[in-house]
């Protein structure tokens, strides 16, 4: 009898080798130090144990998986425990902001061994940002490391590592950022916008099933995790929440049109009335609360790490009074998003290792040397 696909289950068959060890992999990063034995294994993802018994040895020979100890016995052979060898590989997650850039090292478990920071100008141009960018990643490069994650503000192709045109920055549109870092540093790249690569490396973590991460720094941008999935869109476009018009004939913005959120976010945070910049991000916040029906709006971002108890009190009392002028029958939750600073390199970072445990469809391109 053919058995029925379900996403995080295992299948039997031969063409799915890849995504059964994914499957593995993702419950012993889950499982920590402490380990997981080979009969819960074959339990939480359907295989047979002799599936989970094959697949365990080739992880076990490519230094992905070890020894984790021995479970006491209840009465037979006792049980050896197995787990992830963090060191076994590593990604780089950058974050280029307008103004300045985040570069972190991450092992398989997620968490960050090394640490780059380094001043930026958009507007010195592309080939200066690719220097900066390419010199914070040679500094963390050594052994073993699967691939860069490279996040940034959208407009852009995800799927080609092509920008579009960066709010402000005309010059950006058309330039293939990813196959040029990927000449420069001789390793896979995968490009992303950064409101993506916090969503996915929040979604990575557990909690809602559908919410909304917005990042307020020197731009402002959506990204979106429905159902569990990172949300791009069909031309991966989605999350461009901050060009929204919510006042006609309002301040001009970067990206040609008038009265957009970006552009009344950021004249209230330029002129210090940041109560006035949480009524507006609250404004927008509630207007995708009402279009996706999500459970969760996290806040992120420079802008609001310098305020924080403010921008959720503000975004959150707009959305809650929103909600109830609608008649919902339970409430949405405004909260910081957890990472801080590091939240968006870390999950640019993710771009990379979450597909090796098969917790994210991303189409991470080949080396293009």
């Amino acid at each position: 009898m053919n058995r029925e696909y379900r996403p995080g289950a295992g299948v039997n068959l031969p063409g799915l080798r890849g995504h059964n060890a994914a499957l593995v992999l993702d419950l012993l990063r889950a499982a920590g130090g402490a380990g997981v034995g080979r009969p819960e294994l074959a339990e939480r993802t359907g295989l047979t144990p002799q599936a989970v018994s094959k697949i365990v040895a080739r992880l076990r020979g490519e230094g992905l998986v070890a020894d984790a100890g021995r479970r006491a016995s209840t009465g037979g052979k006792p049980q050896t425990l197995l787990r992830l060898v963090p060191g076994a590989g590593y990604a780089v997650g950058v974050q280029l902001e307008r103004d300045s850039l985040v570069a972190v090292l991450v092992d398989l478990s997620g968490v960050v061994v090394a640490e780059r920071r380094a001043a930026l100008d958009f507007a010195g141009g592309v080939d200066s940002v690719v220097e900066v960018a390419a010199d914070a990643v040679a500094a963390l490069v050594g052994t073993a490391v699967l691939g860069v994650g490279v996040a940034l503000p959208g407009p852009l192709d995800h799927a080609s590592g092509v920008l579009h045109r960066v709010t402000g920055f005309p010059e950006w549109d058309g330039y293939p950022l990813r196959d040029v870092l990927a000449r420069r540093l001789g390793l896979p790249v995968a490009v992303d916008k950064d409101t993506n690569a916090a969503a996915l490396g929040l979604a990575l973590g557990g909690g809602a099933e559908s919410f909304a991460y917005l990042h307020l720094g020197t731009g402002l941008g959506a990204g979106l995790v429905l159902g569990g999935g990172l949300y791009r869109g069909a031309r991966t476009g989605a999350g461009e929440f901050g060009h929204q018009v919510v006042q006609l004939d309002g301040p001009p913005c970067g990206c040609g049109a008038r009265g957009c959120v970006e552009a009344l976010c950021l004249a209230a945070v330029a002129r210090g009335d940041l109560d006035e910049a949480a009524r507006v991000l609250g404004t927008a916040a509630g207007n995708l609360v009402a279009l996706l029906d999500i459970d969760l709006v996290l806040l992120g971002g420079r802008t609001v790490a310098a305020a924080e108890d403010l921008f959720v009190r503000g975004v959150g009392a707009v959305v809650a009074e929103r909600a109830r002028r609608e008649g919902a029958r339970a409430p949405v939750g405004v909260a910081v998003a957890p990472g801080g600073e590091r939240a968006v390199a870390e999950g640019a970072a993710q771009l990379v290792l979450a597909p090796l445990f098969g917790r994210a469809s991303v189409a991470f391109p080949a080396n293009r040397t």
